[in-house]
């Protein structure tokens, strides 16, 4: 025989169970969905920007009747490999100065192409990867430790003018959830702990605000046996 207090706790178990399964198909859904929404997104904001810049007896659209996402990507990205062939020849090359020259007689364009030119090169023109290690950091004070990047070794004035016991590093200290903000301090190497955790792992921390935690072993737990 079927009692009230039966039916209700039948209740309270289907929707428990109905709610665990929603909260596991949105871990799996949501990563997908944003994943394509922020690639799509892209597409269109660099489609929106070339196409504009495309004769429209070239455009695919004129012939096939709609309008093809995706196709101002492929032309900027064919464009962007002919100027990089041209630029690595002489004739590029002395265009290339002659184009400087000129941008360097313009006040407030020569400041703004310098910036940009220099990230640009930073970013995709250097052969050694930036972040290449984490770190552990006293910030913003003494006792309270915060996840850095180490990019490089202090150089020039910065270097020179700060006294230290130990070499001066540039370390780059991300906000969460967003690790592409953040700060750009300087720490003398002692000051530093690096970790054997991967950047990405590091990444992966910070953006989840510490829920996520790369694979490691739990030093309580005795060691495995080889046998």
């Amino acid at each position: 025989m079927t009692t009230p207090f039966d039916e209700e706790k039948h209740k309270t178990g289907f929707f428990g169970k109905l709610r665990s399964s929603f909260l596991t198909g949105l871990v799996v859904v949501l990563p997908i969905a944003m994943t394509i929404w922020l690639v799509w997104t892209l597409v269109g904001w660099v489609d929106g920007f070339v196409l504009p810049l495309v004769p429209d007896t070239v455009k695919p659209e004129k012939y096939i009747g709609i309008n093809l996402r995706g196709v101002g990507l492929i032309i900027f990205l064919i464009f962007t490999v002919f100027v990089g062939w041209i630029a690595k020849g002489l004739i590029g090359r002395s265009l290339l100065v002659w184009g400087e020259g000129i941008v360097d007689r313009m006040p407030v364009v020569r400041s703004i192409y310098s910036g940009v030119k220099q990230i640009a090169e930073t970013v995709f023109a250097q052969t050694e990867r930036s972040f290449e290690k984490a770190c552990l950091i006293e910030y913003p004070r003494r006792g309270i430790w915060a996840i850095g990047f180490i990019s490089t070794n202090a150089k020039g004035e910065v270097a020179e003018t700060a006294a230290t016991t130990s070499p001066l590093m540039s370390v780059f200290v991300p906000t969460t959830p967003n690790p592409t903000s953040g700060f750009l301090l300087f720490f003398p190497k002692d000051d530093i702990i690096e970790l054997d955790m991967s950047v990405e792992d590091a990444a992966k921390l910070v953006i989840s605000a510490g829920l996520v935690y790369p694979n490691s072993k739990d030093p309580t737990q005795p060691p495995e046996s080889d046998a």
